[in-house]
């Protein structure tokens, strides 16, 4: 068994010290011993070291609050939910901590650097209703992102390719020819100086980092964006340079009681950059 997690887990996790610690345990709680023989088909679980985490800075605003959910305001490098290096620098771990709700759960998911509204169930109970919403496509997301000014670029404009995104890879990429499995509809939503200008994002699909690769496709990449058009090398806890991306709002019918809903975000752009103490 000594040789078998060797093989199988990475650096840096130190398997021979954590099995002399018998921090390696079988499914009925009995540690791993060095010298155990080979168990086929056997679960081996482990808690895994975590770095200390920077504290986020920012604040979860709390938009909504009932029964059922919790629609919060969240700011920029926060991820959505703890996985990675961000565990406890999570909106669920930091307001299942602050609300008193263990079951606290998000419906959807906006990407570490985007800010906005995002929804949260209370109580598993509640998941499988919401989230056959999004599923289903039945909410109305509206994004505002910052991003240069183009007098040539004629809008509103639909954008309708192919998105692909490769797991293990940063960038995701637009196949030319495919079938299209990703739309948004751009509009100018305002102009910033005399260089910059604020659009509205309208997305008809739920691609991954669609409306990033959707702006750079017609000359505009996002202000802040550490991926496009090309990946930016930066420490995970610089929080100076947020990507201009917000979900503004989202709407749709409750599937519960019937009744319309709508949460906007009160967050603007230009998003300003922080410094962690």
């Amino acid at each position: 068994m000594a040789a078998w997690l060797c093989d199988r887990l990475p650096h840096p996790v130190e398997v021979e010290q954590m099995l002399a610690a018998g921090r390696f345990v079988y499914g009925d709680g009995h540690p791993v011993l060095p010298d155990d023989g080979y168990r086929p088909h056997t679960f081996v679980w482990f808690h895994r070291d975590l770095r200390d985490e920077v504290e986020v800075p920012g604040e979860v605003t709390v938009l909504h609050r009932d029964e059922r959910l919790v629609v919060v305001d969240k700011p920029p490098f926060l991820s959505t939910i703890p996985r990675g290096q961000h565990v406890l620098q999570s909106v669920v771990a930091r307001m299942r901590r602050e609300l008193g709700l263990p079951e606290l759960s998000s419906l959807h998911r906006l990407d570490r650097v985007t800010s906005g509204v995002l929804m949260l169930a209370t109580e598993r109970r509640w998941r499988g209703p919401y989230q056959t919403l999004f599923e289903h496509r039945k909410v109305e997301k509206g994004y505002l992102a910052l991003a240069p000014w183009h007098e040539d670029l004629e809008l509103p404009a639909t954008v309708r390719n192919h998105v692909r995104k490769t797991r293990g890879e940063f960038q995701a990429e637009v196949v030319p020819g495919a079938p299209v499995n990703a739309e948004t509809l751009v509009e100018l939503h305002s102009r910033v100086g005399d260089d910059l200008a604020v659009y509205r994002l309208t997305p008809r699909t739920g691609r991954t980092h669609q409306l990033r690769l959707h702006l750079l496709g017609l000359g505009i990449p996002i202000e802040g964006d550490p991926l496009y058009p090309v990946v930016r090398e930066t420490s995970v806890d610089d929080f100076s340079r947020p990507l201009q991306l917000l979900a503004s709002e989202l709407a749709f019918t409750d599937p519960v009681d019937g009744l319309p809903r709508r949460f906007v975000s009160a967050r603007s752009l230009p998003l300003a950059g922080a410094t962690a103490e």
